[in-house]
């Protein structure tokens, strides 16, 4: 069975066929093989009870959030500010892609729209001050990985939906992580252009009166995390009633940098109708492969297999982490993730590893497969951003900061307090 979803997912998805349509082929194709059940008669009550969950409203309000921030100019102004802080470390602008990525991961919730928008307002930049590209574009696309990691998470909501682990916990684990890999990042970036300063461009210094002027610009984005997170810490709303304060707490910014307007937020309920969608709908065919899967039997039979060959807890957890890097050069992340989970969070929970340590460890290697060929959707959304140049420069400008990801999952198997301090405090 395993070696037909391999090639089953494989095969679609080179064909083009869309991930949710792909998803339910699958079922189909399992339940048709592999499985005594009839399987019409459960498709509408398991497609109703995957969709009919409060939880999930939380998924287009924040999606929702993001669009009004992206075109209200606030994280325009964020990287400027950043820009005139920053500039003058070795690497200047790479760590105001970084930081800039990481307050707008604090908003957005997702990754996409991270690296779209700092791709917006950073590459003019890059062109103007001649940096190296590979670099460069590199901080952008690995940086818009933050938006999966640091709360409040798009990824994290689904994960807590499909293991029924608690959002604020996670949301709480995700944190200090996810400052963690970018502080990384920017040792990284740090570390590379002391080596070959070519790589870092020209290094500037702002007065401390554009300093301390252009803060005034990341109060926005601060007291956006602060509403949102803030109000989940705090115990006053559950996630989903803090990605609606989020959602009013945007327009009200966009009201004062007076974009909001009609224009404004019709495109952003496009954006969020098209988004909202596409996740629903792949939650939803996930949901039925999954049914189908525990019907034909396969967590049984993996289960017994791990267990007939007494792997150790960590060789079980190395073997987990292996797939995921693996998966994620083909499989895109969002369908990674309503694969996999279903399956393999009952071993790994069964081995005795906490489910939300094993939450952002997840999230980590479906980070990896953001910024890894073929199918890395921020090498794509980068890329479409500077057209006429190769596609390989992105490529290679994110090696770097895959072995930061792979450094930050070292430390968090070593130290699982890195994860588990914050929210067990709380």
């Amino acid at each position: 069975m395993l070696g037909f979803l391999s090639v089953g997912v494989l095969g679609l998805l080179l064909l083009s066929i869309p991930v949710a349509v792909t998803l339910l082929l699958l079922a189909f194709g399992v339940g048709t093989f592999f499985s005594p059940f009839p399987l019409l008669k459960a498709l509408g009550q398991n497609l109703w009870s995957a969709a009919d969950s409060f939880l999930l409203i939380a998924i287009p309000l924040f999606v929702l959030m993001g669009e009004i921030i992206v075109r209200s100019g606030i994280a325009g102004r964020a990287y400027r500010a950043m820009d005139h802080w920053l500039s003058w470390l070795p690497g200047g602008l790479l760590h105001a892609n970084v930081v800039t990525s990481t307050l707008f991961s604090a908003t957005s919730g997702s990754s996409v729209a991270t690296a779209a928008t700092i791709s917006t307002v950073a590459l003019p930049q890059q062109r103007a001050l001649g940096y190296d590209p590979k670099l460069f574009l590199g901080t952008i696309a690995a940086g818009g990985t933050l938006g999966i990691l640091i709360p409040p998470s798009i990824n994290l909501i689904i994960y807590g939906f499909l293991t029924e682990t608690s959002i604020p916990s996670l949301f709480m684990a995700g944190l200090i992580p996810g400052l963690l890999l970018a502080m990384i990042f920017m040792l990284i970036s740090m570390a590379l252009c002391l080596a070959f300063p070519k790589l870092g461009g020209p290094r500037r210094s702002s007065s401390w009166g554009e300093r301390f002027g252009d803060l005034i610009h990341l109060v926005p984005l601060l007291a956006l995390f602060a509403a949102i997170v803030g109000s989940i810490y705090m115990g006053w709303a559950t996630p989903t009633e803090s990605a609606a304060i989020g959602v009013v707490a945007s327009m009200i910014l966009a009201a004062i940098n007076r974009k909001l307007n009609w224009k404004t937020l019709l495109e952003a309920l496009d954006g969020t109708i098209k988004t909202t969608s596409m996740i629903i709908f792949i939650i939803m065919a996930a949901s039925f492969l999954n049914f189908v899967i525990s019907a034909a039997g396969l967590p049984r039979v993996l289960t017994a297999f791990l267990n007939a060959h007494e792997f150790s807890n960590y060789e079980l957890l190395f073997a987990v982490i292996l797939m995921y890097i693996v998966l994620g050069f083909f499989i895109e992340t969002l369908s990674l993730m309503v694969i996999t989970i279903p399956i393999v969070a009952p071993i790994i929970f069964g081995a005795g590893f906490d489910a939300v340590w094993f939450g952002v460890i997840m999230i980590i290697f479906v980070e990896m497969a953001l910024i890894t060929p073929p199918v890395g959707l921020n090498l794509y959304i980068v890329q479409s951003a500077r057209r006429g140049e190769p596609f390989s420069d992105v490529v290679l400008g994110t090696l770097p900061y895959i072995v930061a990801m792979l450094i930050l999952a070292l430390l968090l198997i070593a130290f699982p307090a890195i994860a588990l301090w914050l929210p067990e405090t709380l």
